[in-house]
């Protein structure tokens, strides 16, 4: 009998229960029976292609569709406005109730629906192709595809709520879900990690340029080795705060700790490290050989070396808007913190903060300045840079950082395609300038932006690539896992190979496993910045409940009415964050828990029946 398929896609994962009315959901040409999409070749592959519709925009992690409210979460970034979800996050305020404004669970849940049903029928699918041989191959990268899809979103899930049911079959109407159940979180890993080897072996190891955006082998393979980083990893692994966490049925969703899972961490994250370099994947290097320009191309030079899955953004110019100073005709929307803009090392690799001395509950934060590094946070530049980083009369704060700094972060008296960026109050891109949208922390960010985009005229913009992966993460997941596993002997050269491109010079050597533990630590909030990979981070090392549980500083951008008035440069408190043991892991819907009763709610999140 036939079903039409608007009424199986009505019937979406776990949001079945409660949200099904708010769907409407059909194939390529509407009302069309599953047996007629798969009847054809090119209604099965526009489904497939559906399914990657899914993957989140984490490119704009500024509004709630977007799927991203963790950069502004994270100690990195804080945004302007109210109405993001990660300003209720860092206030507190976030519970089982609103969370659905985020999408999170009800949007990887039917994504994954839509794999399992495209992987059910699949088969179904007649290939039209005069060279059979040819027409197998397809529907065998297809199927690898939709395998690989279904395990990452799965590992969206499992990274912000922990355990999870896994789904790896077609629910359909006359299914019961009130005994729904988590699995525990190892099997959560094993069969993300397990899914993966299953699509690489039906994947090519990349892609053309006309199918950057479709699975890899590579993309199976830094899948796999980022959910055993995340798996070995003290949120989960041993997790004493966690270790009394049963189903209903008594069955622990917490292992014990297990040192072996660092191992299998490493040897997964090697495996595709050496698998990408013998397939031309490489660290992108620009043609300049200028650290500076290496990592600037990084993000705008589209489907580049080091890519190994992202996401085609083309040249919509959104986040352009939300990254550029209010004064060039965009919305100042994405500002750093100043704890961000400290970490940045100095021009020869030294750490110019050490720390802080603190006062009213971290309000007041004094740094500790390394002497021997040259920083200071007196007086202006002398001098205009030579190589452009940055112009005479700029405060010593922003001279002679690392390259990465000049990429990353537009900072008051930097020059930006026309004219220094003057972030002051009375300047060009202040407060006094727009009430609205302006930087609430003297910064805004510059990684991924284009010098040529013109934000009064709104043209100009290149096309974007968002990496879910690129090679330099799985050089630094490679570093902390044999580090944890072995020690620090194998963890230099990659590290090491980071901060070459980065014009840093190499770790000292001597260091023991917490001292390398830190340094791997720091690389990674450098290199990875406002690519959602802080937030969980933080998280899996346990250390957000000292990172984001505190007050998050800036610039005083309530003074200045010139670029080297000394009253800007006064570190000033933005925000109070708040982060409780709870917040490790996302509450569930409560709609969903309350509809399925065995779900359990997250670790010390309590029902709530208010917005």
């Amino acid at each position: 009998m036939k079903q039409k398929i608007i009424y199986l896609l009505s019937i979406i994962a776990l949001t079945v229960m409660s949200s099904c009315a708010d769907y409407l959901d059909k194939t390529p040409d509407e009302d069309i029976t599953l047996e007629e999409t798969f009847g054809q070749r090119l209604y099965a592959e526009r489904f497939l292609t559906d399914i990657y519709s899914y993957l989140p925009e984490e490119i704009h992690g500024n509004d709630d569709n977007s799927r991203n409210p963790f950069d502004g979460a994270a100690d990195e970034m804080e945004l302007v406005w109210t109405y993001p979800y990660s300003n209720v996050m860092n206030t507190g305020g976030w519970n089982a109730t609103n969370v659905y404004r985020t999408g999170m669970w009800q949007a990887n849940y039917l994504a994954i629906r839509k794999a399992n049903i495209f992987l059910a029928n699949i088969d179904k699918t007649p290939m039209n192709n005069d060279n059979i041989k040819e027409g197998e191959a397809a529907k065998n990268r297809w199927i690898g595809e939709a395998i690989f899809l279904r395990a990452l979103y799965h590992f969206f899930l499992v990274r912000t709520h922990g355990p999870i049911p896994i789904v790896d079959y077609v629910m359909t109407p006359n299914m019961t879900f009130t005994s729904l159940q988590r699995d525990p979180i190892n099997k959560c890993f094993d069969f993300i990690a397990s899914e993966c080897d299953k699509a690489a072996a039906l994947l090519p190891p990349k892609r053309d340029d006309t199918e950057r955006c479709r699975a890899t082998k590579a993309a199976c393979l830094a899948l796999k080795a980022r959910a055993l980083l995340y798996k070995a990893s003290p949120l989960f692994n041993g997790n004493p705060d966690y270790k009394d966490i049963v189903r209903k049925d008594g069955v622990r969703l917490f292992p014990d700790a297990d040192s072996t899972y660092w191992a299998d961490a490493a040897k997964a994250a090697l495996e595709c490290i050496n698998f990408c370099e013998s397939n031309g994947y490489a660290l992108y290097k620009a043609s300049s050989g200028k650290p500076f320009d290496t990592y600037t191309e990084l993000f705008t030079n589209m489907w580049n070396v080091e890519d190994i899955f992202g996401r085609n953004m083309g040249t919509w110019n959104h986040q352009e808007r939300l990254m550029t100073p209010n004064g060039f005709g965009g919305w100042s929307g994405m500002n750093p913190t100043q704890e961000l803009v400290d970490a940045f090392e100095m021009a020869d690799g030294s750490t110019p903060i050490l720390g802080y001395n603190e006062s009213d509950g971290g309000k007041v934060k004094t740094p500790i300045i390394n002497p021997a590094s040259g920083y200071t946070e007196t007086g202006y530049a002398a001098e205009n840079d030579p190589n452009g980083m940055w112009l005479k009369g700029v405060s010593n704060m922003y001279v002679n950082r690392e390259p990465r700094f000049y990429a990353c972060i537009h900072f008051n008296g930097k020059f930006w395609r026309t004219r220094q960026i003057q972030f002051y109050y009375s300047g060009k891109d202040g407060l006094k300038n727009s009430s609205l949208d302006y930087s609430s922390t003297g910064y805004c960010m510059s990684k991924y932006s284009d010098k040529n985009f013109n934000c009064a005229t709104l043209t100009g913009a290149t096309a974007k690539t968002w990496f879910y992966f690129r090679l330099a993460e799985q050089y630094l997941n490679y570093a902390e896992a044999i580090n944890e596993a072995e020690g620090p002997a194998k963890a230099y050269y990659y590290v090491n190979q980071i901060r070459e491109r980065a014009g840093l010079k190499d770790l000292e050597k001597g260091l023991s496993k917490p001292e390398m533990r830190e340094r791997i630590h720091h690389e990674r909030e450098i290199e990875l910045c406002f690519e959602t990979h802080r937030y969980f981070d933080c998280n899996r090392w346990k250390i957000s409940e000292t990172t984001c549980n505190t007050w998050i500083h800036g610039m005083n951008i309530g003074e200045g009415t010139k670029l080297n008035d000394d009253r800007f440069y006064i570190r000033t408190a933005r925000e109070k964050r708040v982060f409780e043991k709870k917040h490790y892991l996302w509450p569930i819907p409560q709609t969903e828990v309350s509809a399925a009763p065995s779900l359990l709610q997250s670790p010390f999140w309590e029902t709530t029946t208010g917005e």
